[in-house]
């Protein structure tokens, strides 16, 4: 498996600039030997929908039918040696020309203006954007049939493409164990007696699988996003406000454990690495707070841990406990060895009194923290900067943190058109000069971030400009 899944990859890896042309060419070859034509075509749809994720399914097609051509050409006994260099040059040549049937991304120009091995690892390097939010809607078990009896190869390529563009940051072990598992479902209940129970048990026992399909691919995105970081303090900031109740060096170990598992297996071409490190991560959780929380308890009593992780993922925040002012950084420990650790703790003692707080919200100071301390610990003065900045802040932050609290604490609360109509008249009172237009505008802007930023879900590339 891990020969196969390296396949994916393709002509991408950095570490071929040097070995030269014979190494790419003997890669693919022997991964094409190994798996046949079929495997490999497979592959190469996930690995180029999950690359190109915006492209089209024609697109993607085209790509395809190239690779898996040259490959079949160029990789047989006693094929020209020079066919491989030949054909991959003309591929290249073909990605960069004004109609080119491949997917358009923007770096094709920068890296057109290279030639020859430098260029095919450039195009080869190139990627997407991932999608926000997934987009793949399964149809019904009918439409599912009547699809794959009209054309099943047709819809076998489509599913892949729509599925792993959709699915595109989870990790490809992942994406090729669940794509695998539903076309076998389908191909296995679309010919059965009885379509309707054997597609109920076949989900049933797919359900782990999609779960974990579906939880990766949020993990993994995040990652992108964060870096491991910031994604540990996501994390600690969540179960901050989960369990408020919880000390923050209860919290920073299971924080930094899941980021540890974005960082390991998010591009691990490892099986079960994902599963086994999220199942383990799911552990820790259930063993360090179902005593303290009896929502936490209740999540961790099923079997199965996967669902246990994202029943975990989908409780919504705690209300706020009664807690002391908690103390704030000295200057001289926010510019320390361990300033990061300080102000970490800050925020984390900010997101347990503030539950509603979105993770976009805290996700922003975070960075504003880091840059603050950057900024003004390399200065001659680092206490002087940091106060006049901190006086600064504490005019203007708390109204604004009081805004988003009250925004997302609403949403979370209030069916959408109560929320919708309360928002209304609270922008009336706070805006008494605006028209009806401007009013309007506001409305619908504060309903966007509400509902694209504050569930426990939302997407950090959708938020981060929203903020």
């Amino acid at each position: 498996m891990r020969a196969a899944l390296a396949l994916l990859l393709l002509l991408a890896a950095a570490h071929a600039l040097h070995r030269g042309k014979a190494y790419i060419r003997d890669k693919v070859c022997h991964e094409y030997r190994m798996l046949g034509k079929e495997n490999f075509r497979t592959l190469t749809i996930i690995a180029n929908s999950r690359k190109y994720s915006n492209g089209t399914f024609e697109e993607i097609s085209h790509l395809v039918r190239e690779i898996v051509s040259l490959a079949e050409t160029c990789c047989t006994d006693g094929a020209d040696p020079s066919c491989y260099d030949a054909g991959s040059t003309a591929l290249s040549v073909k990605s960069c020309s004004a109609d080119s049937p491949f997917p358009p991304h923007p770096g094709t120009a920068e890296c057109c203006a290279h030639e020859g091995l430098e260029r095919k690892l450039c195009l080869a390097a190139l990627r997407h954007p991932p999608q926000p939010l997934p987009r793949y809607l399964q149809p019904s078990d009918k439409e599912l049939c009547q699809a794959f009896r009209e054309d099943p190869r047709e819809f076998a390529d489509r599913f892949l493409y729509e599925y792993a563009s959709s699915y595109s940051q989870a990790p490809l072990p992942v994406l090729l164990g669940s794509t695998r598992s539903f076309l076998s479902m389908v191909s296995t209940c679309c010919i059965s007696p009885a379509p309707n129970p054997c597609f109920l048990k076949e989900k049933l026992e797919r359900k782990t699988l999609s779960l974990l399909t579906l939880t990766s691919n949020r993990i993994c995105s995040r990652f992108l996003a964060y870096g491991k970081d910031k994604l540990s303090f996501s994390y600690l900031a969540s179960l901050a406000q989960k369990v408020p109740t919880a000390s923050f060096e209860d919290l920073l170990p299971l924080a930094e454990d899941a980021a540890e598992v974005s960082s390991q297996c998010c591009d691990s071409v490892a099986e079960d690495c994902m599963q086994k490190k999220l199942l383990e991560h799911t552990a820790k959780v259930c063993t360090a707070l179902s005593a303290r929380d009896g929502r936490f308890a209740d999540c961790c009593k099923g079997k199965n841990l996967m669902e246990n992780h994202f029943c975990i993922l989908a409780l919504p925040p705690a209300p706020a406990p009664k807690l002391p002012e908690a103390p704030e950084p000295t200057n001289k420990e926010l510019c320390g060895k361990e300033g990061a650790l300080h102000a970490t703790r800050s925020l984390f003692e900010l997101a347990r009194r503030r539950p509603s707080l979105p993770d976009a919200v805290l996700a922003k100071l975070y960075d504003s923290s880091g840059k603050l301390r950057g900024e003004c610990c390399s200065t001659k003065d680092p206490s002087a900067c940091l106060d006049s900045n901190r006086k600064r802040m504490e005019a203007e932050l708390p109204p604004f943190l009081e805004k988003a609290s009250q925004l997302c604490g609403q949403y979370n609360k209030l069916p959408f058109l109560e929320f919708k109509k309360r928002l209304r008249e609270s922008l009336a009172q706070a805006e008494p000069e605006a028209g009806p237009a401007q009013l309007e505008q506001l409305l619908e802007q504060r309903v966007s971030f509400a509902s694209t930023c504050c569930l426990p879900d939302a997407s950090p590339l959708l938020c981060a400009s929203k903020v």
